[in-house]
């Protein structure tokens, strides 16, 4: 196994890093690694609450991807037993707990899309369910021994609602121990997380120490302002841009990030080198041009070159000289009327007729060239396709189904 010197690991490993702790156990584990030939094991915990990835959570699997690229072990704990305690991080009320299946199946989900960034022949993937579902309460009441509840009231999620007088369930206090408990069983020698982590990170540490282990380092790096530029991005907020997100969704969503927002998400979302440079030249010029060359290379990492060119030919003829795209999958219904709330879930243009209901009442579908004002609208359909559009820049062609 070859390693890069530690002074050259660490000048990639720092970029984009909030905090590392500590830095000088940092250079002491790299140098043991190089002594001994031996990959460290780098642990990135995943919260599978959604099966949705968004760039948000590209920022740090780039800096996992990173680690594998400098020869270490990258493992990527799928939390499918602590998404059933659910992740109080930055919240200010209890969150939702998942049953075991719903937690799996997101963990599945998770790893499929993380590997357009990971390795995933270099990647070991677990589930958390594998050990902490085997202990039992004795060793519940052992682990929750290790820490204190004024420890717990430091975490400032926890002390917000605590001053706000809004409930704390005691389960919640078992989440950051839980994942704590990942850190000794697999006895990892870096942990990664956003800064939203950090409190878990350190638990995790300080269990480490508690159980006799060497201590993990515990990197964070910075979370991502979401499109319109507020708020850190969440799917929730809908101000996402998530992997499986179409080519021409994901080109049109970059160009509405604000400007001031261009070098963050270059220098955040793009591996270090690309494009860098000249994307940040153009954005002096003219943003709109330096976001049309980020879009295209975002939806490259994720797609292909060739979608990115297509995404952008779709954005420029639809937006930019009013047309309906070229090419728009054809949606044939038995039916010859069938409900607008209906059809806009049955096409995939709205998850829910709540949803599909909030769409008409925005006045965000239009059917050919009118736009739709009552709910209770049916689409009345023939042999001859209509084109829908829901929202700026979904496209879908419906006709009856032919008869022979």
């Amino acid at each position: 196994m070859y390693f890069p010197t530690v002074k050259e690991q660490l000048d990639l490993i720092v970029g984009n890093v909030v905090e590392i702790i500590s830095v000088e156990e940092l250079e002491k584990k790299l140098l043991h690694s190089l002594q001994t030939n031996k990959p460290l094991k780098v642990k990135l915990g995943a919260d599978p609450s959604r099966p949705d990835l968004h760039l948000g959570h590209s920022v740090v699997l780039r800096k996992l991807r990173e680690f594998q690229d400098l020869g270490h072990e990258a493992i990527l704990i799928i939390g499918d037993f602590t998404a059933m305690i659910g992740d109080p991080s930055g919240k200010s009320k209890t969150r939702p707990q998942l049953s075991a299946e719903e937690a799996r199946e997101n963990g599945i989900s998770y790893f499929e899309q993380a590997s357009k960034i990971l390795d995933p022949a270099k990647t070991t993937i677990c589930y958390n369910s594998d050990w902490l579902g085997a202990m039992k309460f004795a060793d519940v009441i052992r682990l929750s021994s290790h820490y204190t509840v004024a420890r717990m009231l430091e975490r400032d999620d926890f002390e917000r609602r605590y001053r706000s007088q809004e409930p704390i369930s005691i389960h919640e206090f078992l989440y950051p121990l839980a994942q704590g408990m990942d850190s000794v069983h697999l006895k990892n020698d870096i942990e990664l997380g956003g800064t939203d982590q950090k409190f878990n990170l350190l638990v995790g540490r300080d269990l480490q120490r508690e159980y006799g282990i060497v201590p993990q380092v515990c990197i964070t790096m910075p979370l991502l302002v979401g499109t319109a530029g507020e708020e850190k991005m969440s799917k929730s907020l809908g101000n996402a841009i998530c992997f499986n997100d179409p080519p021409s969704d994901m080109y049109g969503k970059m160009l509405s990030i604000p400007d001031p927002l261009i070098e963050t998400y270059c220098r955040l979302l793009v591996p270090p080198g690309e494009l860098f440079g000249e994307i940040l030249a153009q954005r002096e010029e003219n943003p709109r041009t330096a976001k049309r060359a980020l879009a295209k290379k975002i939806v490259a990492l994720y797609y292909s070159e060739e979608a990115a060119e297509g995404a952008e030919t779709h954005f420029d003829q639809v937006f930019i000289h009013k047309k309906a795209p070229d090419q728009i999958e054809l949606f044939e219904f038995e039916e010859r009327s069938v409900l607008l709330i209906d059809m806009l879930v049955t096409l995939g243009a709205a998850s829910s007729k709540s949803e599909a209901r909030r769409m008409i009442q925005q006045k965000s579908v239009v059917i050919d060239d009118r736009k739709v004002e009552e709910i209770t609208e049916c689409v009345e359909l023939e042999s001859e396709p209509k084109i829908i559009r829901a929202g700026k820049r979904r496209f879908f062609k419906v006709a009856a189904k032919k008869t022979f």
